[in-house]
């Protein structure tokens, strides 16, 4: 559960980075730091910014750049390649088109997933088959946000290595079967502030409603000058998730909740762009196996008491459950 933690902690998972396939790196003293700030973060908040994680800030700085042209572009010219069922919900949604308990969002957004060919999965992927949908302008967007999705699942996997050491398990202990293959999702979000959305959107100002995040781990690439991210502790209140420049935001989602049998929390947090600026947030969801059975591990189930308190659930049914519920009629 979380704390009622006022401020978000930083930590440099350099040690981590550098040491993540040594078979011996638990007892490298730096790692060892690192893991020990991890736990903590993820029992107290579920959020912690990381720093130190090999990603250059100039690259960081351009993914957001071109999303940002992307999303400058006429409406007739995005609608392009408009989210359709057809391709597994992939492709652009228009401002309010998606939800969140009900509520339209004040924002617009590529949503992308791992491709999933026809019959992977059987019946349990179907709703999820297609591939990707790339804009032709800017025309090397498809190839940065590739690589940048690459860059993202190799560095969640390192900090994945990490929070299997502060669980007390080996440092795999978060591949095979559980995500030894991870799905992953990949959203390009806009944030309009209210006088771009025009009068036939709904009048409140929740750019993403308040939520938690399905799978494993989350980094959020934000903008450096808009502070609009804000994550709810134990008393209610919201905190900011002020952008700290060359950092991720990383969170926990409901999949790791489970497996940690609720040691830690997938905490909820929402967006609100107060700001005269529009902002530009780029979020990949590191995800268990598409068709991984979670359960609480025994290890975690020992910790919090002996019982499990959530029941198990299949990663691919709960994604599809969340996606055909998120996109107005």
């Amino acid at each position: 559960m979380a704390t009622d933690f006022k401020s978000i902690p930083l930590i440099d998972i350099s040690p981590l980075v550098e040491k993540w396939d040594d078979p011996k790196m638990s007892q490298d003293g730096g790692v060892a730091q690192v893991v020990q700030q991890l736990h903590q973060a993820c029992r107290e908040a579920g959020f912690f910014y990381v720093k130190g994680h090999g990603i250059p800030d100039s690259f960081l700085k351009e993914v957001r750049g071109i999303a940002r042209h992307f999303f400058s572009l006429p409406y007739e010219e995005k609608q392009k390649i408009k989210l359709s069922a057809a391709t597994g919900y992939r492709g652009y949604q228009r401002v309010g088109e998606n939800i969140t308990k009900g509520v339209p969002d004040i924002h617009e957004a590529i949503d992308c997933y791992k491709e999933v060919k026809p019959g992977m999965y059987g019946a349990l992927g179907k709703v999820m088959e297609g591939s990707n949908k790339w804009p032709n302008d800017p025309p090397n967007f498809k190839n940065l946000m590739e690589e940048y999705i690459n860059l993202c699942t190799d560095l969640s996997r390192k900090i994945m290595r990490g929070i299997a050491l502060a669980l007390g398990g080996s440092m795999d202990a978060f591949e095979g079967s559980r995500a030894g293959d991870p799905f992953w999702v990949f959203r390009i979000i806009g944030y309009p502030v209210g006088s771009q959305y025009g009068q036939e959107m709904p009048k409140n100002d929740i750019g993403c409603g308040a939520h938690t995040d399905y799978g494993l781990l989350t980094l959020v690439n934000q903008d450096d000058d808009i502070t609009a991210l804000q994550v709810r502790n134990s008393e209610g209140e919201w905190i900011s998730a002020m952008p700290i420049p060359g950092t991720f935001v990383c969170n926990i989602g409901d999949m790791l909740k489970i497996l940690t049998n609720g040691l830690y929390e997938s905490t909820l947090h929402q967006v609100i762009n107060n700001s005269p600026s529009y902002r530009v947030c780029v979020a990949y969801f590191y995800e268990p196996n598409f068709d991984a059975a979670i359960e609480p591990m025994d290890t975690c189930v020992q910790k919090t008491g002996g019982a499990k308190k959530f029941e198990g659930a299949v990663y691919g049914k709960h994604l599809v459950g969340k996606v055909l519920t998120n996109f107005v009629e």
